[in-house]
């Protein structure tokens, strides 16, 4: 067994230098906490702690062990932006082989700009490129995403190739920024990649990127992964994705240990065959005769409306292809005549023609139960640490009027 040492996320620079021990067997493994969540006053002193310390804390919640099993080198806990939160464990092996994946991927090493939270596998994995590359990473001081920041900060950069990873909320910021300011537009096409995952990437936000010069790439993984192993459709590295019963599974080097302390899940999730170990995603989707992998949504973010099937996701797809609404999002609603309904948050006034437009542009795909039931708006959407909206708020607070 090793230890496993609990890090405050808004120490960057302690987080760096335990993540490169823990990456070389010389230190404890690592999990990083949000900033401020832990109950600990030493995260604000720059000190390690043991995650035994948490158990008197924790109360009711799952304990935190004090030891996780040799390999593992980094526990991520996912966000739980859709359901309960999961603690990944992930080896060292895995860690890097992520990280030459990208780096091959993208055309050598380079100087990484971190913009986003450390206590998610996106964040983490800046820092374990960098490692990787021996480069010095340049990070966002903590606080909201600011892109004339973000900009300034790339004007900074001086290595040869210059990368960063951003989730389409702090994106669709750039992309705003970058129109209006042409400092923001030239600094930022200094980027040779500009990853953007964490959730599904609007088609119409990424062509406008892609016009004003910023080198989106869009990635697809997640904790369990070690985060993106798969580039613009097509996986990176040794990552071999398949279509099993319509669910997406991902092999390869850089699949996590499994989930601490819930041996059931891990053996859900992680499944034998032939010899080969498989990670199922819970995502839908396809791979096509070139390989090329086609997500069309989450298998467990999907309603029942009327008896029939609906995807969440895909209807959230359709509806951010429309203008004025390529940051919305869409939950389910309980609905006395159909049972669930699909529902547009947006953070803009729609028009009185909104719901009719948005609904042309879903049922010829989608279906007419996937017709979305009404436009609510909300003066600001709800969002977690990471970027990704935070989808069981917004449901919570749907009004009853607003279906």
């Amino acid at each position: 067994m090793r230890p496993l040492a609990l890090l405050d996320a808004g120490q960057i620079e302690l987080v760096e230098r335990a993540l490169r021990d823990s990456l070389s067997h010389s230190g404890p493994a690592v999990l990083v906490r949000e900033h401020g969540r832990s109950p600990s006053t030493e995260a604000s002193t720059g000190s390690v702690r043991s995650a035994g310390s948490e158990r008197s804390a924790q109360g009711a919640g799952p304990v935190l062990p004090s030891d996780v099993p040799t390999k593992v080198a980094l526990v991520v806990e996912t966000s739980g932006s859709s359901g309960a939160p999961k603690r990944v464990m992930l080896s060292g092996e895995a860690l890097l082989a992520s990280a030459a994946a990208t780096e091959s991927a993208l055309g050598g090493p380079g100087q990484w700009l971190l913009a986003l939270p450390v206590h998610y596998i996106a964040g983490i994995q800046v820092l374990v490129r960098s490692i990787a590359a021996g480069t010095e990473p340049l990070h966002e001081p903590p606080g909201p995403y600011w892109a004339e920041r973000f900009a300034a900060l790339v004007a900074g950069m001086d290595a040869p190739r210059r990368y960063t990873s951003l989730v389409p909320t702090q994106l669709a910021r750039l992309v705003e920024a970058a129109h209006a300011e042409s400092e923001v537009r030239r600094a930022v096409a200094r980027l040779d990649a500009v990853l953007v995952g964490g959730q599904a990437l609007p088609e119409p936000l990424r062509q406008r990127a892609l016009d004003l010069g910023i080198p989106v790439v869009r990635t697809y993984g997640s904790s369990e992964t070690a985060g993106g192993c798969v580039y613009d459709g097509v996986p990176i590295g040794s990552t071999v994705v398949r279509e099993r019963h319509g669910e997406i599974e991902i092999t390869g080097p850089s699949l996590a240990e499994g989930y601490l302390g819930d041996p059931e899940l891990t053996a859900e999730r992680f499944v034998d065959d032939g010899g080969v170990r498989w990670y199922r995603t819970s995502d839908g989707g396809s791979v096509g005769a070139d390989g090329r992998l086609a997500i069309t949504g989450r298998l467990d973010n999907v309603i029942i409306s009327g008896g029939v099937k609906v995807s969440l996701d895909l209807v959230e797809r359709l509806v951010q292809s429309q203008p004025g609404f390529q940051q919305a999002v869409v939950v389910g609603a309980d609905d006395e005549t159909w049972g669930q309904v699909a529902v547009v948050v947006t953070d803009r006034e729609p028009s009185p023609t909104a719901l009719a437009t948005l609904r042309a542009a879903v049922v010829p795909v989608a279906g007419r139960a996937s017709a979305p039931a009404a436009v609510h708006r909300v003066d600001t959407l709800p969002l977690l640490p990471s970027g990704k909206p935070d989808r069981l708020a917004l449901a919570q607070s749907l009004p009853a009027t607003a279906h």
